[in-house]
């Protein structure tokens, strides 16, 4: 018979964040979704957990035969059996993923836990570095105290939203009811419950989910912060089906696996989403001056994009091992660095990395590479600085590879590469040119490098060393990129804050919101951007404060008073403040969306400015025509988030990475000439 235990509900509060791609979108479905007030929880038993350390919700099930698979291992809210099951992807650093929950409130109200089953998927975006940490936290007090233990922690971490800290995570779980707290301080120190959160975030990935909140109803999929009236109609037709398909004999607990297949197969092909990619195309991907280990003429070469920091790279690291035990000398593997950004670490043992080849060769890089990966879940900085001392190297050229971003570039191009070859996601691999995504066994590597043998014995009259050339050369080579977007914007009116020389052939519109935390993610993107085209490139900011963000504009309005006190300097020094001590400006809480005035007085002292003044304008809206003027501005070009960008006229939208900048900018001074 089913479980028929009702996990409990989330408690009030919500939290996560949203992948810049979707940004717009979020913002406008945010605003919809209504703020209805929370009710009662009806909380569950506590719930055990089993010997791999995730939890256990009573008699272990799975439905992991659904394209979205869930299992007793989740934090879920109703029945095993309930035949709606709605699967939400959320991370709790989320502005957005808060604002829905008064709408998943309602329908659990509306519903019930007999016709509703939720079920919580961890989603932490890169630009959100919390987010992360706050997952595995949660999963770990669900391991070690139970459901209602989980979603007190929940209710705990999304109330208090800027204050992700480790410290917090630990009063927070024992304020639910985590007992053990030795426990749970080795669990948090040793990553034990990353790995459910990386799953997590690989179901994402294989559902298309780019951003959060993101929900599937039976598999149907719903994306953003949307109202409640847009979840109804879809949880009343899976109903309606559900009831009809168990009227046939389909068995209860089989709903959720059956409708969920039936849903993904009759889902409209998304518009980017492409043809399943035929295994014996031949890409034309270039080795460059990559690592590489395995001699430079062997028949076969296997082209790694991956990062130091991702547990699947490091779990195919057995299964290279055993390619090299087994073809020997025939095999060459080259390595490309492809980073997560929310892999903090795996910039820093990405340098560690370059560092050991640069002074002291290949072999020293794969050295490094296999110390790192064995060291894998704690990447922190003594421990690398031990493993570069384990090697030998200079220690002081290390640190001042990453205080200088030495190796910058060598990443950024082999990005761009993955880019232009979609090797999305990692591991990734080509062998000879053929594409095999994700850390597969030996087998599934097998099959293609024995083919790959035979068809380099046929070549030739072709010297060793140029084999590999001569494999890829008929290859496809990556599709041109689409024309970048362009926009009619105004120039900025000269009483814009800005930076850079007035006589510059390319000015960057930055449209930014002092309170938006994609606007904070961009800021080191930007002064790497304004130091690498110091001179060429002049920056304006435009004030554009969203709705929903209250702090924003008197944010805006100090940094303006700012400078008209002391000029274009004090502003950007007022900006660069602002952003850094973005989580303490803006308040927690009920008052999350309003400046914290004393803070903002306590900073105008430390930026010498005259704090009365600073008040006046902030109370007076001294400065709100032209802020309103940089917002009319940004609507009638159809700029309608943060941040955004518009270089010459190309438009960028979101917390884009270096490259994709780059790129804009070196077009428009090319063109500019």
């Amino acid at each position: 018979m089913a479980n028929q235990q009702v996990q409990a509900a989330p408690p009030s509060g919500g939290g996560g964040g949203m992948n810049t791609g979707v940004a717009v979108i979020a913002m406008i479905l945010c605003f919809m979704a209504g703020m209805g007030l929370m009710g009662a929880y009806d909380h569950s038993k506590k719930i055990g957990a089993d010997s791999s350390g995730e939890a256990s919700n009573g008699p272990a099930w799975s439905d992991d035969e659904s394209p979205i698979p869930v299992s007793s291992k989740d934090p879920i809210w109703g029945k095993r059996d309930a035949p709606v099951t709605i699967v939400i992807f959320s991370d709790f650093q989320c502005p957005f993923c808060t604002r829905v929950e008064p709408t998943l409130e309602q329908i659990r109200k509306e519903y019930g836990p007999d016709k509703i089953r939720m079920v919580w998927k961890n989603m932490p975006l890169p630009m959100h570095p919390n987010a992360k940490p706050a997952g595995e936290a949660a999963q770990g007090v669900l391991v070690l105290a139970g459901a209602d233990a989980f979603w007190k922690f929940h209710d705990a971490a999304f109330k208090n939203q800027q204050a992700l800290t480790a410290d917090n995570f630990e009063k927070w779980a024992k304020e639910a009811g985590v007992k053990d707290m030795a426990k749970f301080k080795d669990g948090m120190s040793k990553h034990s419950w990353a790995e459910k959160v990386d799953k997590d975030e690989a179901v994402a990935k294989s559902a298309g989910v780019n951003g959060t909140p993101a929900f599937f109803i039976n598999g149907v999929n719903l994306s953003g912060a949307q109202p409640y009236e847009k979840f109804k109609p879809v949880i009343d037709a899976e109903l309606k089906k559900a009831t009809e398909r168990v009227g046939k004999g389909l068995a209860k607990d089989k709903v959720y696996v059956e409708l969920s297949k039936e849903n993904k197969k009759a889902a409209p092909k998304a518009d980017d989403e492409e043809e399943k990619e035929d295994p014996k195309i031949v890409w034309k991907i270039p080795v460059g001056n990559s690592p590489a280990k395995g001699p430079k003429g062997a028949p076969i070469t296997i082209i790694e994009f991956s990062d130091f920091q991702c547990p699947y790279c490091s779990r195919v690291e057995q299964t290279l091992t055993k390619i090299f035990e087994t073809y020997k000398d025939k095999v060459r593997l080259v390595w490309k660095h492809e980073m997560m950004a929310s892999h903090t670490r795996a910039r820093p043992a990405a340098y560690l990395s370059m560092e050991a080849r640069a002074q002291k060769g290949d072999e020293a890089f794969w050295k490094a590479h296999d110390k790192i990966f064995e060291n894998v879940k704690d990447l922190n900085d003594e421990n690398l600085m031990k493993i570069a001392g384990d090697l030998g190297l200079n220690l002081d050229k290390y640190k001042a590879s990453i205080k200088e971003d030495k190796y910058d570039d060598v990443i950024e191009n082999d990005q761009e590469t993955a880019d232009a070859f979609k090797a999305n996601g990692t591991p990734h691999f080509f062998v000879n040119g053929r594409r095999i995504s994700g850390a597969h066994p030996f087998e599934n590597f097998q099959k293609i490098i024995d083919e790959e043998l035979k068809r380099a014995e046929g070549m030739k009259g072709i010297a060793a060393d140029k084999l590999y050339d001569a494999l890829i050369k008929d290859g496809k080579e990556p599709p041109p990129e689409p024309e970048p977007e362009k926009k009619q914007l105004a120039a900025a009116p000269p009483s814009a804050p800005a930076k850079g020389p007035a006589t510059a052939k390319v000015t960057v519109q930055i449209f930014s919101d002092f309170q938006c935390p994609y606007c904070s993610r961009v800021e080191p993107t930007l002064a790497k951007l304004q130091k690498k085209y110091d001179g060429k490139v002049r920056w304006v900011w435009r004030d554009m404060p969203l709705p929903f963000h209250k702090g924003a504009e008197p944010a805006s309005e100090f940094a303006r008073e700012a400078m008209k006190q002391k000029g274009a300097d004090a502003f950007w020094k007022a900006h660069d403040a602002i952003f850094s001590k973005q989580g303490e400006l803006f308040k927690g809480g009920e008052k999350k969306d309003e400046a914290d005035r004393e803070k903002l007085d306590m900073l105008a002292k430390e930026l010498g400015l005259n704090v009365e003044k600073c008040k006046q304008a902030i109370d007076n809206n001294t400065y709100k025509t032209a802020i309103e003027a940089d917002k009319d501005a940004a609507s009638k070009a159809g700029i309608n988030g943060t941040p955004a960008f518009v270089i010459n006229g190309y438009f960028l939208n979101g917390a884009q990475p270096y490259p994709k900048f780059k790129k804009l900018i070196d077009r428009a001074l090319a063109e500019a000439k």
